[in-house]
């Protein structure tokens, strides 16, 4: 079992709290959640675009310690989250899940499929796709603001 960690040692708080940038920004946020890019991985230059997490603002590690309103706000922002991920990225599907292995705090990733991609590579591993929409923190940064814009 990992480690607990609190809050003010918790990535995704810090995050948050403002003391680590998200790329591109927050694509959406309102009183109990926020959604943005996922970091360009280390030792990396590049990360599959549109491949956001969905978190609640308050440190909780799963989905049973959240209050109704942090559920009923998760699951309409991850709908909201994913129509736009359609019509952006012009995703053929789009991937919702929760591992919750490396950060004791909920994180929902949605990740858009692109169109041709591989079957080989649809679930867990679609970033794996060599030919999959990569970008920098200039791409990203442009898909966020589209993102934004398709939620308003």
């Amino acid at each position: 079992m990992g480690q607990i960690t609190e809050p003010q040692t918790c990535f995704i708080c810090r995050k948050h709290n403002g003391e680590i940038d998200s790329p591109g920004g927050a694509v959406y946020e309102d009183e109990w959640v926020f959604a943005g890019h996922a970091f360009i991985p280390d030792g990396k230059d590049t990360a599959y675009l549109g491949m956001l997490l969905l978190e609640p603002k308050r440190h909780v590690a799963n989905w049973i310690d959240l209050s109704d309103a942090e559920g009923e706000a998760m699951g309409r922002a991850a709908a909201r989250i994913a129509r736009a991920l359609k019509k952006v990225c012009r995703a053929e599907h789009v991937y919702t899940f929760v591992l919750g292995h490396s950060i004791d705090h909920l994180h929902m990733f949605i990740i858009p499929r692109y169109p041709d991609t591989p079957r080989e590579f649809w679930g867990l591993n679609v970033d794996d796709w060599p030919g999959a929409p990569r970008g920098g923190i200039e791409e990203i940064e442009d898909l966020c603001e589209d993102l934004r814009s398709a939620l308003e």
